[in-house]
């Protein structure tokens, strides 16, 4: 069974600097819109061939709108040969349940501006 972490325990755990990974499976487009952040947008649709391509850490959550698919996701991680399945979570109640700031944008534009300012 999938364990379900509260968002607010989520939002402790990134103020804390716990390491805690958060996997995005809403699509692009509401990626992009807002998010987590720190979180890295894996669509649901794409997520059993992109599985292999991500280092999994030891705290993952998986956050999903309303905390139903994004369990289903967890256990597809957790079944992954070098995820160890207890570190996987679903945030309980998804984006709905999330009344912290949201980060807007693309993972390829923060990359592309951290990039350009590694540069000046």
């Amino acid at each position: 069974m999938v364990e379900e972490i509260s968002p607010d325990a989520v939002k402790e755990k990134l103020e804390n600097g716990d390491g805690v990974q958060i996997v995005d499976i809403r699509p692009e487009r509401e990626y992009e819109r807002g998010h987590i952040p720190g979180a890295v947008n894996v669509p649901m649709n794409e997520l059993s061939t992109a599985i292999d391509q991500y280092e999994w850490g030891d705290d993952v959550v998986v956050a999903c709108p309303i905390g139903q698919s994004s369990i289903q996701a967890a256990r597809l991680i957790g079944s992954y040969e070098d995820v160890d399945a207890d570190a996987v979570a679903s945030m309980e109640g998804g984006y709905q349940e999330w009344e912290y700031d949201l980060e807007a944008g693309s993972s390829s534009e923060t990359d592309d501006e951290a990039e350009s300012e590694a540069e000046s």
